[in-house]
Parts: structure tokens; C-alpha cells; sequence
């Protein structure tokens, strides 16, 4: 049965999926979209494969546009250019489903209830909520996902999400409408730079249990590399949410707790370490005062550092009617510059 909304007619669902080196699977995956998508739109990232004309040549559902990119942008570029399209349409819903076959679409109608029912404008598949399955994860999946979970936390503000660089994601047309996919990381980062920027907006954000395939395709994604890469792209995000959430758009107590800590934790470790190096070198040993204000930045450092997490924990976006609000503050230019 197709979702309802809670209130009017059905929606206006969209099904982006870029492709790239996916000619294998795509058939699968658009046989698998239930019926209640309206609109289906296959981009071809200029993929040497030519999983576009592929499917032109293979499919005769009407509902498929085939969008062919003269250039390789990357899987953030290829969504992008979808959701552009889907707009275009009128389409309120939009899902985003990876061509390799990991993902399962039928599963897109838990995916999308939580938007139907107007707890949150951005859902997205979360593979580590059933410990059952987590097995059939490559190990270095696992370890990676870890990682990056924890810089995404930090630097998008979503403390409550996990599995970020998930690709089963939906979107509301709305939030959608209000973020500038200019600005989105056109490659693998593509993911982590939408939450940031949903947390700009206090969008709300919802994890749903899905289970994930692990057959014979071949991911693009190099996990060491990407941890390095996405780890300064992660930090960049983090220093921008902070100052805009805590210094831009408002001042609050936590505001005050986080220099504080970066001011003891630093006075107190490089006078640790000069200390330290100096005794070394004059064979002296630091005197109680020395040591005493050492541990006592140091400590004190520490726990406003504590404080402020604390807070920024408690404040992560969970709120619907937040993103209402906030969004009007799209006209400042502290965002624009973002």
C-alpha cells in the first residue's frame, strides 16, 4: 500500500540514484522501488560502464529519467544534479538510493514514515541498529564508521545520530529547498556536508534501522584515505557550527565554557611541557607551585571543556518545529557566508 500523508493527498515521492560503475546492479535496484515512487531519476556520472544508456536501452517503466552528466562530479554532484530535477517537478519527498544493490528500496516506506508523519524533514538508514546483522559488515567498514560517526557528531551537531556516511537517505522538499547544494561537497563527503548544513538549520534528523548487502560490488570509497581527508573537512565544519551556533546566532552559558577550557588545557600544557623540558636541560626539578597551577588548569580546563559537550549534546536539533523557526535566519549573512 502506498504511505499516506497524515493529512491531503499522497505526496510527490522522488527516487534519485547516481551511477557510477553500477551497470550490474541498477536493473535490481529500479525493479525493487515500490510503485508509490512517482518519479524515478537515474544520473549517469559519466560512467564508463554507460549504466545510463544501459538502462535506457533495459527499462520501460515511464517513470525513470535517465540524467546524463558530461562530466564525472562525484556521487555528491550526481545527487545534486537529481535533486535539482526533482524539484523542478514539484516533488516533496525525495529519497536517495545508491545503484550498487546495498540498499534495499522496498524498505523505503520505513524510511520515509517519520517525514510522512511529520516528525522530521531528513531520515536516513542507520546499519548498525540491528547488532544481528552488523556481521555481514566488512571489518574496516565497521572500524571506519566508528570514526567518522564520532567527527560527524562533532561537527554537525547531531549527537544522536549514528552510520552518517549512509546513502539511503530521505528529504523533505522544504528543508531541501532551503540549503545551497552549491556549497555541498560534490564527492564522498557529500553526506556529512548535508548534515552539517541541516544542523545549520536545526533540521531535525531521524536514524531508521535498515539492513545493508555486501556482494560483489566495488565501493570507490578508500577507507584510509577518506578517514584523513574527511577528518580536516570534519574539523572545518565543526569550527563554523561552533562560532555560528555559539557566538553568531546566540550566547549562552556554554559559550564562555568553551574558551575557558581550550585557555586552561593549553596554559596548563605548555607550561607542563616548558617545565618539564626545562628541568631536563637544567637537571632542576619543578618547584610545588609550578606543579600545583599545572594540575589545576589542566583540571579546570578539562571539565568546562566537559560543560561545554554537555551542552552541545543537550542542544543537538531534535525538535520539528525548530527548523520553522530557524530557518528564517537564511537572510543573515553570518549563513550566507557559511
Amino acid at each position: 500500500m502506498p504511505p499516506q500523508e497524515v493529512q491531503g493527498e499522497p505526496p510527490h515521492i522522488a527516487v534519485v540514484i547516481p551511477c557510477y560503475k553500477v551497470k550490474s546492479h541498477i536493473l535490481q535496484v529500479l525493479d525493487l522501488i515500490p510503485e508509490f515512487v512517482h518519479t524515478i531519476y537515474v544520473i549517469d556520472d559519466a560512467c564508463p560502464e554507460k549504466s545510463g544508456e544501459f538502462v535506457c536501452a533495459h527499462n520501460e517503466d515511464p517513470q525513470v529519467s535517465v540524467i546524463f552528466l558530461n562530466k564525472n562530479c562525484g556521487v555528491g554532484g550526481a545527487v545534486k544534479a537529481g535533486y535539482q530535477a526533482a524539484l523542478s517537478s514539484g516533488a516533496e519527498i525525495i529519497i536517495k538510493v545508491d545503484g550498487d544493490g546495498q540498499m534495499d528500496p522496498r524498505e523505503i516506506e520505513e524510511l520515509i514514515a517519520p517525514i510522512l508523519s511529520g516528525d522530521a524533514f531528513y531520515a536516513k538508514g542507520n546499519r548498525f541498529a540491528d547488532l544481528s546483522r552488523i556481521h555481514q559488515m566488512p571489518k574496516v567498514r565497521i572500524f571506519g564508521n566508528l570514526a567518522l560517526s564520532f567527527l560527524t557528531k562533532l561537527s554537525t551537531g547531531y549527537w544522536r545520530m549514528f552510520d552518517p556516511n549512509n546513502g539511503f537517505t530521505a528529504i523533505h522538499s522544504q528543508a531541501l529547498r532551503n540549503i545551497d547544494l552549491m556549497k555541498i561537497d560534490n564527492r564522498y563527503f557529500f553526506e556529512s556536508d548535508m548534515l552539517f548544513r541541516l544542523g545549520l538549520l536545526r533540521v531535525n534528523v531521524v536514524d531508521v534501522p535498515m539492513g545493508a548487502k555486501y556482494g560483489d560490488e566495488k565501493s570507490n570509497l578508500r577507507i584510509g584515505r577518506t578517514l584523513f581527508e574527511f577528518a580536516g573537512k570534519h574539523l572545518r565544519n565543526a569550527v563554523k557550527r561552533i562560532i555560528y551556533t555559539y557566538y553568531l546566532r546566540d550566547f549562552t552559558l556554554a559559550s564562555i565554557e568553551l574558551p575557558l577550557g581550550i585557555l586552561g588545557t593549553s596554559l596548563g600544557t605548555g607550561v607542563g611541557l616548558y617545565s618539564w623540558i626545562h628541568g631536563i636541560i637544567t637537571h632542576q626539578r619543578s618547584s610545588n607551585g609550578t606543579i600545583g597551577l599545572v594540575s589545576i588548569s589542566i583540571i579546570l580546563g578539562i571539565q568546562f571543556l566537559l560543560a561545554f559537550l554537555s551542552f552541545d549534546v543537550n542542544n543537538s536539533p531534535w525538535n520539528g518545529s525548530d527548523f520553522q523557526i530557524k530557518s528564517r535566519d537564511l537572510s543573515s549573512p553570518q549563513v550566507r557566508q557559511l
